[in-house]
């Protein structure tokens, strides 16, 4: 199992040059990720939001090994093409170490789509994700994209360079029982289950994906789990990473310090 940092860009995280010396350190304390939520506001008390993609871009510069990448973006309420260029970027300039966590998202947590007019219509949202999903990894290819869709369109146009492996990962998040995202993540290169209470949710889910799939092999299946917790139950039912899980509420910088120095759980 590989082990990362997940942390919300909130009030004493909110500085994007003091992450990017977290994740310098993180690095070399021995993990393999540090991963970020994709948030524009949050509930009080929290009062101040950083974006993930400038931070995530001064974080690649201080790290040479690190994985890095949203967990998760909700792709839905992104222009696909700006975000095909965006990734790509971010991922020649850390060397090919981004993964795209992407997922639906939810208006219920901070009511960021329906005080922005964004769509709420969960049903909608798929869709779009799917729409956008088929055009980022047509669109890294570095093939011309020739995509006319329901809500989306990019009419035959070549986005070059390409990431460094030729694509970026891709790993979809969504609650445990509910089958489609599972469905969807078959397509890609891995699952992230969100809100987890037991090892058997994971086990259910890489079955199922198995079995859509053929085999698990360069396949990854993420759990997001607090420090205390052990993670060995959730490695034997199919996980292959673990995201320290942290309260955004009672997050206080020296916790994050502490929990980074003391190194992944291995």
């Amino acid at each position: 199992m590989k082990y990362a940092i997940w942390l919300p860009l909130f009030d004493e995280l909110s500085d994007p040059l003091l992450v990017a010396q977290l994740a310098a350190a993180t690095e070399e304390a021995g993990w393999d990720g540090f991963f970020l939520w994709d948030q524009l506001w949050w509930r009080p008390p929290v009062r101040e939001v950083s974006d993930p993609w400038i931070t995530m871009s001064a974080m690649a510069t201080a790290t040479e090994q690190l994985r890095i990448g949203p967990m998760v973006s909700p792709i839905a309420r992104r222009r696909p093409a700006k975000l095909l260029r965006e990734t790509t970027t971010l991922d020649r300039l850390s060397g090919g170490r981004l993964i795209l966590g992407v997922g639906l998202g939810s208006d219920r947590f901070a009511q960021e789509y329906s005080r922005t007019g964004e769509e709420i219509d969960d049903r909608i949202r798929a869709e779009r994700m799917d729409e956008t999903l088929e055009i980022l990894t047509a669109g890294w290819t570095g093939e011309p994209v020739r995509h006319h869709g329901k809500h989306l369109l990019v009419d035959d146009v070549q986005f070059l360079p390409r990431p460094v492996a030729g694509r970026v990962p891709v790993w979809l998040a969504g609650f445990p029982g509910n089958a489609k995202p599972v469905r969807r993540a078959a397509r890609y290169d891995g699952f992230f289950p969100v809100n987890l209470t037991s090892p058997e949710q994971v086990a259910a889910p890489a079955a199922v994906l198995r079995d859509l799939r053929g085999d698990l092999d360069d396949y990854d299946i993420a759990v997001a789990l607090e420090p205390d917790v052990d993670p060995r139950p959730y490695a034997d039912a199919g996980a292959t990473w673990c995201l320290m899980d942290v309260d955004p509420v009672t997050l206080q910088l020296a916790d994050v310090r502490a929990l980074i120095t003391a190194g992944p759980p291995k």
